[in-house]
């Protein structure tokens, strides 16, 4: 499939949308479920791709693990593969082999790991040699860099002889990934102590219990049907498979969107989205969220919002530089991302109305959500999108749901 085109919908919107399985979840649960055995009964799994690439890694018994363009995905399975002695190659595709390592190859050397860079120092590929515990059951590491190497640590913390004490130093960043990992790990026998005020995380050695675990709907998946009915003339969507209680930090969409012009009521079943009256800016702090800002950026460029980010450094080191991807996709749209002090703060504008001679053709740079995020502007105005199949990565089935409330057609 080359290109999409979306048209506007010529009718009011009203759907029941059974969103596809938290990535983010699943990710953590398919490496806890590993450590202890597999013998956990795991439901729900996501079908994304880098929740299949995981499941498939981890049932390999390869010499190579090869993780596509999965950052969750290169960063657990290392720690994982680390931790369990086993010798591997970690890489993937030419992108992912851009993407930083280092912060969590130096921790994992601390800990006994013997890890080598088979290219670039402090990034993949990786060459993994075997792990003989050093007796180190402390680090210290930035708080404010990818909550995934956080993440990888302290999923195989119980597994070390002593247990795993991180300091975080710093402002720490996506802080909901953190606690969902720590949750998650809860859930399956673990007592953890989260000490906040001064950010640091202590976990005893102790073996995992297996328990059954059904993986919630996915809310960065949610983000986008939120941006359908902010941009349609008349929607009510009802999102199945969402908690008002989610581990999820993407479940900031629902406050987000008050002042975007959708409003939340859960339900039995998930959330039912309807429209109310958007606020004329809105200012938002995105680290512990970065997910959302490509969705929230397009809604209000199309909507004439004027949209103040911060907490969006982490973008830059995405699946692409997602500023970058922004800053050229908007102007297409009539729209401006520009910087206002660097690497902190940025501002959405809308200058014009979307052209529509020619039509927008949305480049999606090998990024998911750069698709997904550009393609609700169709509620609006026809809009192009090009190379459409990267969706698989977190929602294979966006284009199949997004025909059950308007027309597309391939190009």
């Amino acid at each position: 499939m080359k290109s999409i085109l979306v048209h506007p919908p010529q009718q009011p919107i009203v759907a029941e949308i059974q969103l596809a399985a938290s990535k983010s979840e699943c990710n953590r649960a398919l490496i806890i479920n590993a450590l202890t055995g597999f013998q956990s009964e795991l439901t729900n799994i996501s079908e994304a791709r880098d929740s299949q690439t995981m499941l498939r890694l981890l049932n390999s018994n390869d010499a190579v693990a090869d993780v596509i363009d999965a950052g969750t995905t290169m960063r657990f399975l290392t720690a994982y593969f680390a931790v369990t002695n086993q010798k591997k190659t970690m890489t993937g595709t030419p992108r992912m082999c851009e993407r930083p390592i280092g912060i969590l190859v130096d921790a994992l050397r601390k800990l006994g790991a013997d890890i080598t860079y088979e290219k670039v120092e402090g990034y993949p590929p990786l060459q993994l040699n075997g792990f003989n515990y050093s007796g180190n059951n402390e680090l210290t590491m930035r708080g404010d860099v990818s909550s995934q190497y956080i993440s990888a640590l302290l999923m195989i913390a119980p597994q070390l002889p002593s247990g795993l004490k991180i300091r975080l130093e710093g402002e720490v960043g996506s802080r909901p990934y953190i606690e969902m990992t720590l949750n998650q790990m809860a859930h399956f026998g673990i007592e953890y102590i989260a000490d906040w005020q001064h950010n640091v995380l202590t976990i005893p050695a102790f073996k995992y219990q297996p328990k059954p675990y059904a993986i919630e709907s996915d809310w960065s998946g949610a983000s986008y049907w939120y941006s359908i009915v902010a941009l349609a003339n008349d929607a009510e969507v009802e999102l199945l498979g969402l908690k008002k209680n989610s581990l999820q930090g993407d479940s900031a969409i629902v406050d987000i969107m008050r002042h975007l012009g959708v409003e939340s009521v859960f339900t039995d079943r998930g959330v039912r989205l309807t429209k109310i009256p958007p606020k004329a800016s809105l200012g938002w702090d995105f680290t512990n969220c970065p997910d959302l800002a490509q969705t929230v950026a397009v809604i209000c460029a199309i909507k004439k919002i004027r949209l103040s980010l911060t907490g969006v450094e982490s973008l830059k080191i995405k699946e692409t530089d997602r500023i970058f991807a922004l800053q050229q996709e908007l102007k297409k749209l009539g729209a401006e991302l520009n910087e206002v002090e660097k690497d902190h703060l940025y501002e959405v504008t809308t200058l014009t109305d979307v052209p529509t001679d020619p039509v927008p053709s949305i480049h999606t740079y090998d990024d998911h959500r750069m698709a997904m995020a550009f393609a609700p502007v169709g509620m609006v105005s026809p809009i192009l999108i090009e190379e459409p199949g990267v969706v698989v990565k977190s929602y294979p089935g966006y284009w199949n749901d997004l025909a059950k409330v308007t027309t597309w057609e391939e190009v």
